[in-house]
């Protein structure tokens, strides 16, 4: 059903057209989807709504909104729809190129700046698989005298995030690194904190995705290998080489994964491991430190 062309749509109306459409559809918070989409058009607030709710929509308004309306039928994310997302109170933009900052990963910020808050003045970090560049600008706009670098395999991917970086005017202090996990790092570099929220889904387990995360989010972002665990040990095996004594690797992990990555940090000799639960009170972050190189035999 699509919303006729009229004259005599007013806010209210059509709101609760899309509403309604969007509760047919399963799509959760349905209402506040429509007004946040109505909002991005009208380049208003959801107050304004409230205050004006008989304002008529023109022809073009009208227009412009059912194509919005349109793409979230589809299943297209919100975020992609606006081409922007808050995280950790900032704002990024994003699109298909990369994932979706999610408010879970913010857990995974206030770990590292909790477990190096010693070094809150001066620490080099390392973001791996930065995607569009949330967690790392984060980082550099928390502690603004540290030095973050941030590496992906996804040119595009780095194009978000040097976007982003220029938005939210932390150009200083971060560097962008095209790498496939460490690759591409010189092997004398050293870092006092590692951070990554590395792909974890099981591949068996892609098509079982919601439909906005399975049809527009990048698998290479999300496609973990058969256990979901691939892109763990890689990363556990090698931090240490790169990581300070006393350095902290934090990294997030999916709910049900917390035992086998605690496990994984054990193998590498990892001390004052750590588990930490998220808002929901799921496992969500490991995190441990780094064992001076003469303990490790390098």
């Amino acid at each position: 059903m699509d919303i006729p062309s009229s004259d005599h749509w007013t806010i209210s109306k059509v709101l609760n057209f899309a509403a309604t459409d969007f509760r047919k559809r399963g799509i959760e918070g349905a209402r506040l989807e429509a007004e946040i989409l109505l909002c991005h058009e009208l380049g208003t607030t959801r107050m304004q709504l409230v205050l004006d709710p008989e304002r008529p929509l023109g022809r073009e308004e009208l227009s412009r909104y059912r194509a919005l309306i349109e793409r979230r039928r589809l299943g297209e994310p919100i975020a992609y729809i606006l081409g922007k997302k808050e995280f950790y109170g900032r704002e990024f933009s994003v699109d298909s190129r990369v994932l979706i900052p999610r408010p879970d990963t913010e857990v995974l910020i206030d770990v590292a700046l909790r477990r190096t808050l010693p070094r809150s003045l001066h620490a080099r970090a390392l973001d791996v698989g930065t995607g569009s560049g949330a967690i790392a600008l984060t980082l550099a706009a928390e502690r603004r005298t540290w030095q973050v670098s941030a590496i992906d395999v996804s040119r595009g991917a780095l194009e978000v995030a040097r976007t982003n970086s220029l938005n939210l005017g932390a150009v200083w202090g971060v560097r962008f690194i095209e790498s496939n996990l460490f690759e591409a790092l010189s092997p004398d570099e050293r870092f006092e904190l590692i951070v990554s929220n590395p792909p974890y889904i099981e591949a068996g387990a892609m098509a079982a995705l919601m439909k906005d995360v399975r049809d527009f989010e990048p698998h290479l972002a999300l496609d973990g290998g058969p256990d979901g665990l691939a892109f763990y040990r890689k990363i556990v095996e090698t931090a240490p080489r790169f990581l300070t004594s006393g350095g902290v690797l934090a990294v997030e992990i999916e709910a049900s994964q917390g035992p086998a990555v605690l496990s994984l940090f054990e193998q590498a000799r990892f001390t004052e491991i750590e588990l930490t639960k998220d808002y929901g009170h799921r496992d969500r972050v490991v995190s441990g430190k780094a064992q001076g190189r003469a303990l490790l035999g390098s």
